[in-house]
């Protein structure tokens, strides 16, 4: 769909290389999300936009509504998510989710996943952070930033280390497998809500661990057996014996029919059954205990009940709290010109503010919302998009060396790494 004119409004996030904002068309009045870079910076995002165009659309995959040109500025049009990320989502929770969310959202990943796989193209950075929440429990896959083709790819690797699986953090490929280890990873974060390798606070010690050890992340103990053995299928280190997304919606954890994670139903004692008809005893005793506990026969209880409850009380002096409500005909004809003009404005961001549900959730709740999930969320590595890196083959074990070489818990540094190193540099 064509956007056509539109309105920026405020930001809603920050990536390495591009800014996410609020937006709103006009005179439509639809909010949508907007990334915006610098032209000379924006091979990320038009490799995204590039993605997303050829992919036919899914429930589970964040749609591309368009982009533009403007100002030297790249800008890229996204859904808007109304409750923010999978990652503000754990936060609000207290740092971790039930298990039936987790079986619902890794459902929904699960499917938007396969879509991707059977297009021949691989996420690369699937993370909390990169999964968007929509009302009604549903979760998308967004950010395809490091996103690439399977068939053909230059052989680089991207995305955040804590996420990036063996063969990728080798350098070795980087594509569905992939995509499937980080998926378990995300698992275990809603689970625990700490990162997958919470013991590390250095990327570079994240990649020697995933990629050149026989270590796997810790799943909790208090999920199911079905949960645990989902996630084992997951985070096998030999990207052969890894189990694909579409053979892993058959597994019993995602396979069985769930109920959103947004909808509960109510307790026993609170369904109310309606009467068949008038002459049910049950609904005439619920009636006149509600007229006896409301019922009160003093004038002043009940001007209280109609005034209800009063912050403080309004100061009579002052004409703050007044509205003109009908003025002579000058004053009336200007308010009514006025009150056109605003009908006739495209939706603002105010009123979109307001018609939102509150929730600590809502990107429109603004940026200091940002910083309260930063807080709450103690993770001891910062899984944001700062931590994305882009390097070639040799220049990640060159990295890996010099980082390892003044790291005190790697003194010696196994032939390997050298072999492996003089290997890619001879290419």
């Amino acid at each position: 769909m064509a956007i056509g004119e539109w309105r920026r409004g405020p930001t809603i996030g920050r990536g390495s290389t591009a800014t996410v904002s609020a937006a709103v068309a006009s005179p439509s009045g639809l909010v949508f999300a907007v990334k915006s870079a610098d032209l000379c910076f924006s091979a990320p995002l038009q490799r995204e936009q590039a993605i997303l165009s050829s992919l036919r659309r899914h429930p589970n995959v964040v749609s591309c509504l368009g982009s533009d040109v403007a100002a030297g500025v790249y800008n890229l049009f996204l859904e808007y998510a109304p409750l923010g990320s999978l990652y503000d989502r754990i936060a609000a929770r207290g740092g971790r989710i039930k298990e039936a969310e987790i079986r619902s959202y890794a459902g929904d990943l699960l499917h938007g996943l396969a879509h991707l796989h059977a297009a021949g193209v691989a996420h690369c950075d699937v993370k909390t952070r990169n999964v968007l929440l929509w009302p009604g429990g549903g979760a998308k896959l967004a950010d395809f930033g490091c996103a690439r083709r399977t068939s053909g790819a230059a052989p680089s690797v991207a995305g955040t280390p804590m996420y990036m699986a063996p063969e990728a953090a080798r350098g070795e490929e980087q594509g569905a497998p992939a995509d499937v280890w980080a998926l378990g990873c995300t698992v275990v974060e809603m689970a625990t809500g700490r990162p997958p390798w919470p013991d590390i606070t250095d990327p570079v010690a994240a990649l020697h661990r995933a990629g050149f050890t026989a270590d796997v992340p810790e799943c909790p103990g208090w999920l199911s057996p079905e949960a645990r053995d989902f996630v084992a299928k997951c985070l096998r280190r030999d990207a052969r014996e890894r189990w694909t997304a579409e053979k892993l919606l058959r597994h019993p954890f995602v396979s069985k029919t769930t109920c959103s994670p947004e909808n509960t139903s109510p307790p026993a004692d609170q369904v109310w059954v309606s009467p068949k008809s008038t002459l049910e005893q049950g609904m005439w005793d619920s009636q006149e205990e509600e007229e006896e506990e409301n019922h009160s026969d003093r004038p002043r209880e009940r001007l209280r009940r109609l005034a209800g409850n009063v912050s403080q009380a309004i100061n009579w002096e002052t004409d703050g709290y007044w509205i003109t409500v009908r003025s002579n005909e000058d004053e009336s004809a200007a308010a009514t010109a006025k009150a056109d003009l605003i009908a006739s404005e495209p939706q603002s961001f105010d009123s979109i503010q307001s018609e939102i549900p509150a929730n600590t959730n809502d990107p429109f709740a603004g940026e200091s919302m940002n910083q309260t999930v930063e807080q709450t969320h103690n993770s001891p590595l910062d899984t944001s998009s700062k931590n994305t890196i882009f390097f070639s083959n040799s220049q990640r074990f060159n990295y890996v060396l010099r980082s390892l070489k003044k790291t005190e818990k790697c003194n010696h540094i196994p032939s390997r790494y050298h072999q492996k190193r003089d290997a890619i540099s001879k290419k």
